[in-house]
């Protein structure tokens, strides 16, 4: 109704100063009679009137599309009515549907090839870097070590890159089936030993008598676990030297919980750690950080129905705790 309105308002307003002017034109000319003009303006303004309001009724639908907001592209195909102006708008929605539908196909399809390439890329890799590392097992000390611990950045820096790549695919990527949550940690102990040595960090497992079992991922829960574990490592180096991983129950539901005792995170940047290239001030201080690691454990987190919690205070340390839902606990053995 306000846009039929805005866009008959100067017809309106020029109207009534025509009709204003005619009886302006009749007063000057000694044309005295008041009620036969007053009867004249009447007309006119009942004529305007019964015309918007057959326009407006007429085309009603028409303003209404053009008000409402779109919930999907597809309705970009509805028809109005059979007016020459609706069918023109019709016909100019559905050309920027097409248009539009064959540029996000050709997108769609470059972004494809790119990730593709992106995982052979990083596949690729993999393999000069084993070759590197069993050369340097050759080597005497310390440049073995030294050699071996660029090795594994870089091997990180790839994971990091392939599980950003199957992220926008994650759906698809999913295999869900029990797992053992004392068995996942073991092998991410046993993939972070060289690390743990390395930073002087080590993990103290805190468990129940009985193992958890949960339904997820076996592969994205592992790369959860390693960014959850790499991230309390990096920052509790100098400061501590262990980093507690716990699971248990808590009101029907399973926690693995990794906790730290380094350098904590800032208020302020508790907010924004989930973010993606978002480093914070701990960030700053260690190079290293991409700010990526928390942002693509918190989306997988969420593709698989877990959610995560941060408690972190500044000089005693931070504890993410990853948690299942009560229908993905399956038993406790």
């Amino acid at each position: 109704m306000k846009l039929f309105f805005r866009e008959h308002a100067l017809l309106m307003a020029v109207q009534v100063i025509q009709f204003f002017v005619i009886l302006a034109i009749y007063w000057l000319d000694g044309y005295r009679h008041l009620l036969p003009a007053f009867y004249a303006i009447f007309l006119g303004l009942f004529l305007l009137t019964g015309y918007l309001t057959y326009h407006f009724l007429s085309r009603r639908k028409f303003y209404m599309r053009l008000t409402n907001e779109l919930t999907s592209l597809d309705d970009s195909f509805q028809t109005t009515e059979a007016t020459p102006i609706s069918q023109a708008l019709d016909q100019l929605l559905k050309d920027q549907y097409k248009q539009y539908q064959t540029r996000i196909k050709a997108l769609e399809s470059k972004q494809e090839e790119h990730l593709k390439f992106m995982d052979q890329w990083v596949h690729q890799m993999k393999t000069p870097l084993s070759v590197i590392e069993l050369i340097a097992q050759n080597l005497d000390e310390p440049d073995s070590s030294s050699i071996r611990e660029e090795t594994d950045r870089m091997k990180t820096g790839l994971n990091t890159i392939l599980y950003m790549a199957r992220l926008r695919t994650i759906e698809q990527d999913f295999h869900i089936k029990p797992v053992n949550l004392s068995k996942m940690i073991n092998e991410v102990n046993g993939e972070n030993k060289r690390f743990y040595i390395r930073n002087k960090v080590y993990p103290n497992l805190l468990q129940q008598k009985r193992d958890i079992i949960v339904e997820t991922d076996e592969k994205w829960l592992f790369f959860i676990l390693s960014q959850l574990i790499n991230n309390a490592v990096k920052y509790s180096k100098g400061k501590s030297n262990r980093v507690d991983i716990s699971i248990y129950e808590r009101e029907g539901e399973a926690v693995l919980e990794v906790k730290d005792f380094g350098v904590g995170i800032p208020e302020t940047d508790r907010r924004r750690v989930f973010d993606p290239f978002y480093t914070g001030e701990n960030g700053r201080k260690f190079r290293e950080s991409t700010g990526m690691g928390l942002y693509l454990t918190k989306e997988a987190a969420d593709h698989l129905g877990h959610r995560l919690e941060l408690e972190s205070k500044v000089g005693e340390g931070s504890a993410f705790r990853l948690i299942f839902g009560t229908t993905q606990n399956l038993t406790a053995m």
